[in-house]
């Protein structure tokens, strides 16, 4: 562990140096590549063979995962010594297991009242592309881990053992998100609130922890996944993917796809992508426009209606987001869509997704802001408007569970910004300003509001009440940020109505 925070690869213990080439280059072995003109230690995870040539896919030292790429032999240099993988005998040796017959003991075996529900990305996350060799492991600390590899030794057939048992998620619990704490079974709530003190919420610590750890991941095997796309000509722009998508396999072969920015249909060449833009007319997304302004329009999609279009911008969602495992599914879901027009037509800028019938009252599955288009403003546009759709429902919203590294401190801000914005509009009136109060006006759910009140420390304990205040310090960030904010959602352009679903519409229909 460096310094800074960040995981050095090839942190596992000293390895053997020596000289290689292009044929005996290995998956495991940390080369020096050339990144941004500099020669830096990347570990290789796996080579593939592609029209150009070899390539290999390299986790650079002390750089965010998003930012592992595809680098030809032509990048690597083979003057420098390779450190080779250690040997599998060097590795910790597995703890024995006692042998079992095939038979659960109702001891290990959980309760149904102890089973949870796997949510719809987690239903989804086994028939995402999988390869029989990128199963998901159980936990090393699940209770059915120690069954699970006895099976695996001891019994033929484990294949069928292990696909029949119903392991519960090693996820986060409903409801609890990643930016709040995480409590160890054993400890307390008020050794939890010990340890939140003596830490508090520091949002350069944030970010940097952010940048250099990754993105947050509800499923573990989505951690060890290899970016499959290399390269996306999308429009006027190439765009050069963070994570894994399960496009088809044959696609991993190609060194850029096309994607019609449009109807989002994917081609492995230039010729068939060609022959389609001189047939395609679609100009706009596939639903109906609810809002438009001198800068940005939404469209509303349902998921049922337009399968093959929602499905598609799933796919090409999965390549920026690393928790998403959702992308058939898409029937209970309505896309809204955010577009900038011009002579040419409606381009994509980024979207969110919304269940149709949340049980947790999220106002957000998933939210997206394309590369090219971020740290331009619109991510908040896009916070703002799945906030006034809840107000016209008339619901307080929330996004789901667990956000991704960027959306999180997206959400944050947002938060921040119009609490302190509300509570200045009070002035010095004596009406008090509760918690409630707060969520009920901004849409927003209590939970949300009082985390965010907490990170600001603007929530203090005085005469025996709990009272609201805002630093001097939050109240001069305000006015420079507000300063530079140029776009807002104009609430009186949107036209909606929350739309009314028969049982059948909320559901798969196979």
């Amino acid at each position: 562990m460096s310094p800074g925070g960040e995981v050095s690869v090839g942190s596992d213990g000293p390895r053997k140096k020596g000289k290689a080439t292009p044929d005996t280059l290995a998956v495991g072995c940390i080369a020096h590549v050339t990144k941004d003109g500099q020669a830096r230690r990347a570990e290789i995870l796996s080579i593939k063979e592609t029209k150009s040539g070899r390539q290999f896919y390299c986790n650079f030292d002390n750089f965010n995962k998003r930012l592992d790429e595809w680098v030809p032999v032509t990048r690597i240099d083979f003057e420098k010594e390779v450190e080779w993988p250690n040997p599998d005998k060097d590795k910790a040796k597995e703890p024995k297991t006692k042998k079992n017959t095939g038979a659960v003991s109702k001891k290990t075996q959980p309760g149904k009242k102890n089973q949870r529900r796997p949510g719809k990305r987690e239903q989804s996350v086994a028939s995402e592309g999988q390869t029989p060799q990128q199963k998901d492991p159980p936990s090393a600390s699940h209770p059915w881990s120690e069954f699970v590899e006895s099976q695996q030794k001891d019994k033929k057939g484990t294949e069928d053992v292990v696909a029949s048992l119903e392991v519960p998620s090693t996820g986060q619990t409903p409801g609890v998100g990643p930016d709040e704490m995480e409590v160890d079974e054993d400890e307390t709530p008020a050794s939890a609130a010990k340890k939140d003190h003596l830490h508090p919420f520091s949002r350069e610590q944030e970010i940097e922890k952010l940048r250099t750890s990754g993105s947050m991941t509800q499923n573990p095997a989505e951690i060890s996944r290899i970016r499959n796309i290399s390269q996306v000509e999308f429009g006027r722009y190439v765009l050069f993917p963070w994570y894994f998508s399960p496009y088809p396999e044959i696609f991993s072969q190609e060194d850029s796809i096309y994607i019609c920015e449009f109807c989002l249909s994917y081609y492995a060449d230039l010729k068939s992508f060609t022959r389609h833009r001189m047939k395609c007319t679609l100009q706009h997304p596939p639903g109906n426009e609810i809002y438009r302004d001198d800068f940005v329009s939404f469209f509303e999609i349902d998921g049922r209606r337009q399968r093959t279009w929602c499905r598609n911008l799933c796919l090409l969602s999965k390549m920026f987001l690393d928790h998403k495992t959702l992308y058939y599914d898409v029937d209970p879901f309505l896309f809204y869509v955010m577009t900038t027009r011009d002579e040419h037509g409606c381009h994509f800028i980024g979207y969110f997704s919304k269940e149709k019938e949340s049980q947790d009252g999220y106002n957000v599955a998933c939210i997206l802001t394309l590369p090219q288009y971020q740290r331009k403003g619109y991510g908040r546009l896009l916070i703002q408007f799945s906030y006034e759709l809840s107000k016209i429902e008339g619901k307080l919203g929330s996004p789901e569970k667990p956000l991704s590294d960027l959306g999180l401190l997206s959400y944050r801000q947002y938060w921040s910004e119009n609490i302190i914005d509300l509570l200045l509009s009070y002035g010095d009136n004596d009406e008090k300003c509760t918690i409630e109060g707060i969520a009920s006006h901004l849409a927003m759910t209590t939970q949300d509001v009082e985390h965010t009140l907490q990170a600001l420390k603007m929530q203090v304990y005085h005469k025996g009440e709990h009272k609201i205040v805002i630093p001097e310090k939050l109240v001069q960030q305000r006015e420079k940020s507000r300063a530079k904010q140029k776009r807002l959602i104009d609430p009186e352009r949107i036209q909606w109505k929350p739309p009314v679903f028969t049982a059948s519409s909320r559901t798969w229909a196979w």
